[in-house]
């Protein structure tokens, strides 16, 4: 999932597409065509907040897909590629946080495999909440609380009360939660 207005995009290193001069200048255009459109639709107020959000990701949709059509198949590829590397990296990174996690807390063996299918449980829940089209936004951040709840519950029944205070104060020390404003690198513990 990137961002549609090409952010996505940035974030990878751009020169491994070897975009032309023409693909980058179709690129700002496009981007620029695009913060046009959010700049009037953000004007607009004579509709309803959900068709407001309706044509807001309306027209990231449509960003998304005229950013896309710029490049070639073998960029395309190249992206899918770099995407799969990431993937890889933040699972190298999440396995890390959990053995990092095992030790602060002195998990068992156990406890830590518990911990590792509660993440992975809610993981999939999450991501398939956020593809789920169908469904608005106000509903999702409440079934999203609504998983977080159920989550924290169930680290109770795994941890023990000294753990589990261990856990909340790491969290604590923590600004911004576990994915920070940015999704700057923090430790995680």
């Amino acid at each position: 999932q990137g961002h549609p207005d090409g952010h996505h995009m940035q974030g990878m290193n751009m020169k491994h597409l070897n975009l032309t001069v023409a693909q980058k200048e179709q690129m700002k255009a496009q981007k620029e065509n695009f913060h046009k459109k959010m700049e009037e639709l953000q004007k607009t107020d004579n509709i309803t907040v959900k068709e407001w959000r309706n044509k807001k990701e309306a027209l990231h949709k449509e960003q998304k897909t005229k950013m896309e059509a710029i490049l070639t198949a073998e960029q395309k590829a190249q992206i899918g590629k770099m995407k799969s590397e990431h993937k890889a990296m933040m699972e190298i990174d999440a396995k890390a946080r959990m053995e990092k996690m095992k030790l602060h807390l002195g998990l068992t063996d156990e406890q830590a495999a518990k911990m590792k299918k509660n993440h992975t449980e809610m993981a999939e829940k999450m991501k398939a909440l956020h593809e789920d089209d169908k469904m608005d936004m106000e509903k999702k951040k409440e079934m999203m609380k609504e998983m977080k709840e159920k989550q924290k519950e169930q680290m109770k029944s795994i941890l023990t009360e000294e753990q589990m205070k261990k856990f909340q104060e790491g969290h604590k020390q923590r600004p911004g939660g576990m994915h920070g404003k940015g999704h700057e690198k923090k430790e995680v513990i």
